[in-house]
């Protein structure tokens, strides 16, 4: 016996402008983490609002068949499930390295992103972009007030790419200590560029008040191997 699929229904169209509109969010989001060279950017946002958006139009539309006097709906169970098991994800991206926290940011995005695909798939499309905008006004307009409050800012950052097998980290550290800065290496990562030489992406975190990081930089650049340095704003959320 075949399985009767009913390809189109009177929900459909609905269904697929909330998905797209929970895709087109998310993207949204994941662009702005994506330009802050996070570890979770546009690729992992985009998948996880259209995932909660899924599993949240698949509990409010998918089960309507068996509906009856016998059988309820609950379509909060799998929305439940969505927020607890989002934290398996966020909990990935976080790190603690030599007392340094790094993102925490992007584990509250990713979960703001869940949170924004399940109100796409429930029908709630002004909701879903209202927290789209909310979440842009918090990570951009809040993270300028931060670095206003800032209680130390001194505080430097340098996101830095070199080629890798040249042994340039062990140099880039070595060139800070011989100017009398400790640096923290807080992030590593590999950026494949075809079948070009490997290039390696470290951050290194200041936190000994450098007054300027210039002669920093260009003692940087000295070192073979090192394609770029660049100075960021200390974002350890």
């Amino acid at each position: 016996m075949f399985l009767q699929l009913d390809w189109f229904t009177s929900s459909t169209l609905t269904e697929v402008f909330l998905l797209v509109l929970a895709f087109v969010l998310s993207t949204v989001i994941g662009v702005e983490r994506q330009r802050k060279l996070k570890s979770a950017g546009l690729r992992t946002h985009a998948l996880v609002g259209l995932g909660a958006a899924v599993f949240t139009l698949v509990s409010a539309y998918g089960f309507s068949s068996v509906v009856g006097s016998s059988v309820v709906l609950d379509p909060s169970r799998i929305a439940a499930q969505i927020v607890s098991g989002i934290g398996f994800i966020g909990a990935g991206v976080i790190f603690v390295r030599q007392n340094a926290v790094t993102g925490l940011t992007t584990a509250a995005s990713i979960w703001v992103t869940a949170g924004i695909g399940m109100a796409c798939g429930a029908g709630m499309p002004v909701l879903a972009v209202t927290a789209t905008a909310l979440h842009l006004g918090a990570v951009w307009g809040l993270g300028f007030l931060g670095r206003r409050l800032r209680t130390n800012p001194k505080e430097r950052i340098v996101v830095v790419q070199y080629k890798d097998g040249t042994g340039a980290l062990r140099a880039l550290l070595s060139a800070a200590a011989e100017l009398g800065h400790e640096a923290i290496v807080t992030d590593t990562r590999q950026i494949r560029r075809g079948k070009k030489v490997p290039r390696i992406q470290a951050v290194l975190r200041f936190n000994d008040g450098i007054e300027s990081i210039e002669p920093l930089t260009d003692k940087f650049f000295a070192i073979p191997g090192v394609v770029s340095a660049v100075v960021e704003e200390p974002d350890s959320e």
